[in-house]
């Protein structure tokens, strides 16, 4: 006995359908401003998942050389995964060459090691900044959002301003600059808040220093 079994028409099927992702956006927002002889960077200290607050005194800022250091946000599982990859290769170079990678040679393995999981890769937004080989302060970044990037081109580059000179960068200048970025930031995103940890290096060493902000 043969059963025939009837097709069901495409609007008839069950629209729901179950997705899977590896990543999760956990928020956070960094910043870094370079001077002649410095440069600083700085993160909010909240980490979200959705409309959920899991912690608001998490580090984003992490130490990989003496004169370098690198902000993180994004997907908080990769950050840690290519946190610890970029540290291992960190440790073996110093080991092999009995010194500590420049800045520049950490931005360019960074790069590397990004475009080489350009195919799976890491859901991370990352800023790197430190003191390049003549003690100069450098900054290098990848994609920035529209949020806080058209203000530091306005007030450090003087871009979009007809006849302005940019500003001669100082240390105050610059933590200034991101105290208002971070506060204009923490008004409109949901995901930026608590307080911000801002590093500044020098050839002298590091410094750190903690800011308030909105807890809601």
């Amino acid at each position: 006995m043969a059963v025939e079994m009837a097709m069901e028409p495409d609007y008839m099927r069950d629209p729901r359908k179950h997705h899977f992702s590896p990543y999760m956006e956990n928020g956070g927002t960094s910043i870094a401003i370079a001077g002649d002889d410095f440069v600083m960077i700085a993160s909010d200290t909240r980490l979200t998942r959705g409309f959920n607050i899991l912690s608001r005194n998490q580090e984003k800022v992490l130490r990989l050389t003496p004169h370098t250091m690198m902000a993180s946000s994004g997907c908080w599982a990769d950050v840690l995964t290519l946190s610890k990859v970029l540290q291992d290769r960190i440790t073996m170079y110093s080991h092999e060459h009995n010194e500590s990678m420049p800045t520049t040679a950490v931005a360019q393995m960074l790069s590397t090691m990004l475009y080489w999981r350009r195919f799976f890769p890491y859901y991370v937004a990352n800023i790197l900044a430190g003191l390049d080989e003549q003690g100069k302060g450098v900054v290098a970044t990848g994609a920035s959002v529209a949020q806080i990037q058209p203000l530091l081109d306005n007030q450090v580059a003087a871009l979009n301003m007809k006849g302005a000179t940019p500003p001669k960068m100082t240390k105050d200048l610059a933590r200034q600059l991101i105290h208002d970025a971070f506060i204009s930031a923490a008004e409109r995103d949901i995901n930026t808040g608590d307080g911000i940890i801002i590093h500044t290096i020098t050839k002298e060493g590091k410094t750190e220093e903690m800011v308030k902000l909105r807890r809601d």
